[in-house]
């Protein structure tokens, strides 16, 4: 996994006044995990289970702070209900998602949710771009923190699981 998109990363997050990420580990997110938690002016919080982030994320709103939410696709499906506050509230909050159960996947249990994961987020009233090119990460996560804070709306960047590379049982 390279590192560098996820340097970038965080400094657009920084860039944009990003106080909070929240996180259920996630190899994918890894190297960005690390960067905002060594971050003293960052808050960085674990969660139990990715829908948390959402409760997290409305809290820090109402106390005047921008926050992401960095989980695995699989972790969408925990959040459906949890999303709809969202938009309904118009909370904005922009979601980065590593992807599982696309190319390349072995785990068969991931396949699901990978395929439903850019529906089930558009039909719950976020906005959905996806990278699959590292060069496409920062300009598309960029976009994305900006319409979710300047327009009061869920937003999600999909990373796609080819820029992350395949995953084995052996790993």
């Amino acid at each position: 996994m390279s590192t560098h998109w996820s340097t970038e990363l965080h400094r657009l997050l920084k860039q944009q006044n990003v106080r909070q990420v929240s996180f259920v580990p996630d190899a994918g997110h890894t190297a960005l995990i690390k960067l905002c938690e060594a971050d003293n002016e960052l808050r960085a919080v674990r969660l139990t289970t990715e829908e948390e982030g959402i409760a997290l994320a409305v809290g820090a709103w109402l106390g005047g702070n921008k926050s992401v939410l960095l989980m695995q696709s699989s972790g969408v499906g925990n959040c459906i209900n949890m999303l709809s506050m969202l938009s309904v509230c118009q909370i904005p909050l922009t979601m980065l998602v590593t992807m599982r159960g696309d190319w390349a996947e072995f785990n068969p249990w991931q396949v699901p949710m990978g395929h439903a994961t850019q529906p089930v987020l558009e039909e719950m009233g976020v906005l959905v771009n996806r990278a699959d090119r590292e060069e496409d990460i920062l300009p598309l996560a960029e976009g994305a923190l900006r319409i979710a804070y300047n327009t009061l709306r869920p937003t999600a960047l999909l990373i796609g699981q080819r820029l992350l590379g395949a995953k084995t049982f052996d790993k």
